[in-house]
């Protein structure tokens, strides 16, 4: 549970941080893509959600907005908002805060947005202090764990069922690493919040 929810004691560790945005006398969600954009998973994504009529979130690596403008440039003119999620994936509590933020800001040189989410979502709390100073820093209330080779796609999707609830920031991955167990899980996880009433929107810029 600790990484498909984080707990209570950790989110403390970050009140500059959103974890959950809740909504009174709204059942909503946040749906939430990382990593991208790659040509061989995130049209497939969009294409999804277009048939779904939903808005989400994509948190973007630097090296691959640069690689695929033309996507990045799909994302925004179908109606999704974007964030920043580093510019080399780069993982901050292995890094000084200096090197840290030099590569949000070069990463943002080419995102230009005021969202931000760490990789693996942990940062040192010099990270994340200095951070706040420009953007809005999202974490996560649900990690489907797409990513893991040690789920089956049916565990995926199971962690985003159990662990779901009003206000949840739901984290999937546009990523060759998450691919079959989001090919499986995501349309599924979809069916599921809207037959649960749950209404899909993207994090606001």
């Amino acid at each position: 549970m600790f990484i498909e929810q984080p707990p209570l004691l950790y989110r403390l560790l970050f009140p500059e941080a959103i974890w959950r945005i809740k909504r009174h006398r709204r059942r909503v969600v946040y749906l939430t893509f990382d990593d991208g954009p790659i040509p061989e998973v995130t049209p497939w994504v969009l294409d999804l959600l277009d048939s779904e009529n939903i808005k989400a979130t994509f948190f973007l690596v630097g090296d691959n907005v640069e690689r695929n403008p033309a996507l990045f440039k799909e994302i925004i003119k179908r109606g999704h908002s974007w964030g920043n999620h580093t510019m080399n994936h780069l993982q901050g509590i292995k890094v000084s805060t200096k090197r840290y933020l030099d590569n949000i800001n070069r990463a943002d040189q080419l995102i230009n947005s005021a969202l931000f989410r760490p990789p693996h979502g942990i940062i040192k709390y010099s990270q994340g202090r200095a951070i706040k100073t420009r953007y809005n820093i999202i974490m996560q209330d649900v990690v489907s764990r797409d990513y893991s080779r040690k789920m089956s796609p049916e565990q995926v999707l199971e962690n985003v069922c159990k662990y779901t609830r009003n206000g949840s920031i739901i984290v999937f991955h546009d990523s060759l690493k998450a691919e079959r167990n989001l090919r499986y899980a995501l349309p599924r996880a979809i069916r599921w919040l809207k037959e649960n009433g749950y209404e899909i929107l993207p994090i606001p810029m």
